[in-house]
């Protein structure tokens, strides 16, 4: 067998480069049709005729010119500077052909490495619609390297590419584009003045890129001598007529232009494609923005109506289970661990993994399609005049299905302040964390009987529409305090418009379905575990002795009397009714019918009020107590005071906190707004929702403003950071506890004011 090789994907954001890497290696990685989603290296491996081929894909870079972490690791591994890797054997220059007078800038810095190139033309398919016809002989001898048309989506041509990768391997390194003498005289005089353990590449970097990272470096290395070397290498160009940066650019350019010129017949007149008809629309700022609003809408109106036959199930599952449970042990805290703390804790959490995936699956079509990049563009307008670029919104959009992937998408962002200030603001957006909290408690006091069938979709919108709205302004005060700089260029390429790929947007799906589970499983676990106990003990009054088994006595009788309550209840009702014309009154109770109707109530109503205590001496509900004057202004009682702190660790707990609370899992929830239900579900009413509303129509406060309270919390949690994960990646991503820290207090006091002002309106409003 031949020895093993490794190669490098290298190209431009857009170029297929995932989608080749994934074709080749046969291992599923996420693929975006937008700059910015390959963020890490990505390894895989295949076999080529017996020679194992190790492949890495690298970040999506415009230039090798590292201004960015997401560049330096390119640059890095190309060189060989990254310990964990091997230098690649061959780099792959992936290059879009309708684009190759733009792409093949990056292809003339890789040939300066000096290790074997390949360059592979994808997306041939696009650029014959564009009339354009390659000769792809007279391209490889102007470039001096193989060179491959390749289909990376349909898998055309990769046999072609294997091979000539595997014939690659071990020739001679390619040169690339030469330089004027001045400039090569002056490297090598700078070259001398180093130690020879800097790469020649790395030292004409220095020269060209002003303030770029290679300049950082080596001047940290080697301190002011190397930076007035540098300033008087770049002195004496400038006076031959070769100042940088632009020497680079008019040397690359040039080698371009010769070579796409020699190789590639233009049409006379650019046909007019389908993605420029649409595009005429979807960036134009009214059109474009007007669609881009009712993408959105779209997608979280669909969010309630697909969902809900799959959430019914999950549901159905949950109630058997802990019914199962229930009725195959004894009383005790082992099972109420079970029932309430695992359970109906995480069970309430998984019963909204339909929505979660209906999300990704619409971003997941966005991103493929190429309509996310176009997104960008229209923010672009808005983002600069809050000191940042159309790059940041691709983060921010991105953190709409999760922050943590929003927060590392950052790093394509080229400049220190701007991206940083992309990360701070980027927990702002709504992720899918929060969507159990907006459709719990909208389920609950916004889609109530004889409410549009409309205004839970138009609720769901307003709310992540408050992280598109706060987000922007959050960065606008940072550029202009604690990281002012003046506004970054934007720069994006808009890909064609391509179909979605139905297995990769099932892919999407499937991945963030799974990864949504396992966290329920393990950190929202060990929360709910936690939170259970924190409201379980201790589980003995003043006289010693147990509430559950005071409530279960209690609830015992409840069912034993339930037959003679009813009868009572009847016939009281009908006593109230006014008689028809010339009919008897109807008999009314006796006595001792209303003092056995009256007890017969308070023994009804005895497990809620031993419950209510039970909780309010525990651990979590004595400090909620204790909290509670802290929480009134925002309209809450200690309840919902508990169940936003136990949230703090992941913002999902919150769910299952409330089903503690309030008791939920005897009912079914799939009759909330459901008129086609059966009997038996109408009247057990639907789990946490309808306890929600039961328990806050009995208080003063919350029983008249429910929906200002309902608000109140949504708003909460739509500019709260509630999420230990989401900070700990601020940490690795920014190198310090710092940033997450200001996170964390900046967000949670914007939380704080938020929910004040929208309680406090709501309930003016109301009257």
């Amino acid at each position: 067998m031949a020895d093993p090789i490794t190669v490098a994907l290298v190209g431009n954001p857009n170029a297929g480069k995932s989608t080749l890497f994934n074709a080749l290696s046969g291992l599923r990685q996420r693929i975006g049709n937008y700059p910015g989603v390959t963020v890490e290296m990505t390894k895989g491996e295949f076999s080529a005729d017996g020679t194992t081929v190790s492949l890495i894909d690298l970040p999506g870079t415009y230039s090798l010119a590292a201004r960015s972490p997401d560049e330096m690791v390119a640059v890095d591994l190309l060189l060989g500077r990254r310990p964990e890797e091997p230098r690649p054997s061959v780099v792959v220059s992936i290059v879009d052909a309708t684009n190759l007078d733009r792409h093949l800038y990056l292809t003339s810095q890789l040939l300066d490495l000096g290790v074997p190139v390949v360059v592979a033309v994808n997306m041939i398919d696009a650029a014959a619609a564009q009339g354009l016809t390659f000769n792809y002989a007279k391209l490889s001898e102007s470039l001096g390297v193989p060179v491959v048309p390749i289909q990376a989506n349909n898998g055309t041509g990769l046999a072609q590419l294997t091979t000539a990768i595997r014939t690659a391997a071990g020739q001679t390194a390619p040169h690339g584009p030469a330089f004027p003498v001045a400039f090569d005289q002056v490297a090598e005089q700078l070259q001398k003045e180093l130690s020879d353990e800097i790469p020649t590449f790395l030292v004409r970097r220095a020269i060209i890129d002003i303030g770029g990272y290679t300049e950082q470096w080596l001047i940290e290395r080697y301190g002011a001598r190397l930076k007035s070397a540098l300033i008087g290498a770049r002195d004496k160009l400038a006076t031959a007529g070769h100042a940088v940066p632009g020497v680079e650019a008019r040397t690359r350019f040039a080698w371009v232009r010769t070579a796409v010129a020699a190789a590639v017949t233009k049409p006379a007149v650019r046909p007019v494609t389908w993605t420029d008809r649409i595009d005429n629309v979807l960036t134009n700022r009214v059109w474009g923005t007007l669609v881009f609003l009712l993408v959105m809408f779209l997608m979280f109106q669909s969010i309630f109506l697909w969902a809900k036959p799959l959430m019914d199930l999950i549901g159905s599952g949950q109630d058997t289970v802990a019914k199962g449970v229930e009725g195959a042990m004894p009383s005790g805290p082992l099972r109420a661990l079970l029932v309430d703390g695992i359970i109906k804790g995480v069970g309430g959490v998984l019963v909204f993994l339909p929505q979660i995936m209906i999300l990704f699956g619409f971003i997941a079509v966005l991103e493929d399609c190429g309509y996310m990049a176009r997104a960008a563009f229209l923010m672009d307008r808005v983002m600069s005049r809050c000191g940042l670029s159309g790059k940041s919104f691709i983060p921010m959009l991105s953190s709409v299905a999760c922050a943590i992937p929003g927060v590392m998408a950052a790093r394509v962002i080229e400049n220190r302040r701007d991206r940083l200030a992309t990360i701070l603001v980027a927990p702002l957006m709504s992720c899918s964390a929060r969507l159990p909290v907006y459709i719990l408690l909208i389920g609950a006091f916004i889609a109530r009987p004889g409410s549009p069938g409309w205004l839970p979709g138009v609720v769901l919108f307003a709310m992540y529409m408050i992280g598109f709205t706060v987000a922007p302004l959050v960065a606008l005060a940072l550029k202009r305090t604690l990281l002012r700089g003046a506004p970054p260029v934007f720069v994006m390429e808009l890909p064609n418009y391509r179909r979605p790929k139905f297995t990769s947007v099932l892919r999407r799906m499937g991945g963030a379905g799974w990864a949504f589970t396992l966290r329920a499983g393990t950190i929202i676990l060990m929360a709910m575990i936690l939170v259970w106990a924190a409201l379980y003990f201790p589980f003995t009054d003043a006289n010693g002795e147990s509430y559950p088994e005071r409530v279960e006595k209690a609830e015992d009788a409840v069912k034993e009397n339930a037959e003679k309550l009813n009868a009572l209840k009847e016939k009281d009702e009908k006593s109230k009714e006014e008689p028809a014309e010339g009919e008897p009154a109807p008999p009314q109770l006796t006595d001792d019918e209303k003092a056995e109707l009256e007890k017969l109530e308070e023994a009804a109503a005895l497990p809620d009020k031993l419950n209510g205590e039970w909780k309010r001496g525990s651990a979590l509900g004595r400090v909620g107590l204790w909290m509670e004057p802290v929480f009134k202004p925002l309209g809450w009682d200690w309840k919902i005071g508990v169940a936003a702190m136990a949230s703090f660790p992941a913002r999902e707990v919150i769910v299952g906190t409330f089903g503690i609370l309030y008791d939920v899992g005897e009912v079914d929830t799939k009759a909330i707004g459901n008129k086609n239900a059966d009997a038996e579900a109408k009247e057990k009413v639907a789990g946490l929702t309808k306890a929600v509303q039961d328990d806050w129509s009995k208080d003063p406060v919350r029983g008249k403003y429910g929906v200002p309270v309902a608000l109140s919390i949504m708003v909460f949690f739509a500019l709260c950071c509630q999420c230990a994960a989401t900070l700990a990646v601020i940490k690795r991503e920014t190198g310090s506890w710092l940033w997450p820290s200001f996170t964390f207090v900046y967000m949670t006091a914007l939380a704080y004011v938020g929910a004040f002002l929208t309680f406090q309106i709501g309930r003016f409003i109301v009257g």
